[in-house]
């Protein structure tokens, strides 16, 4: 069973940082793409971020590049996500997902956390 628990979420002013956490329960996990969704509210939920289990590529939404940084840790069983230069319009419900793919856009696995609320005051 993989399980998904994602912490570091707050409140933060707009131009600061904050870092995003993910651990993941088994051990399997360092063989799965890992990735990071948001949804903000009155919105579906969209594509922030991704990296391949062997931590050799990372894919980003055109809106976060440059501002947020996807790495692993830990064995590949943690997935970071260091946001920087935070706008008022990052503020959402962030996700941790698992098992994802790549084709012409990043499809989500079918792992999820329970998610973890950002807001960015402006």
């Amino acid at each position: 069973q993989v399980q998904l628990v994602e912490s570091g979420g707050g409140l933060v002013q707009a131009g600061g940082p904050l870092r995003l956490s993910c651990p993941a329960s088994a051990r399997t996990l360092s063989y799965l793409n890992m990735g990071w969704f948001r949804q903000a509210p009155g919105k579906e939920r969209e594509f922030v971020a991704a990296i391949t289990w062997s931590g050799s590529t990372q894919y980003y939404a055109d809106s976060v590049k440059g501002r947020f940084t996807i790495s692993s840790d830990n064995g590949g069983n943690t997935v970071l996500l260091q946001m920087t230069d935070l706008k008022p319009e990052d503020t959402a419900v962030y996700y941790c997902n698992a098992a994802g793919t790549y084709g012409s856009n990043w499809a989500p696995g079918r792992y999820w956390g329970q998610g973890t609320q950002v807001t960015v005051s402006s």
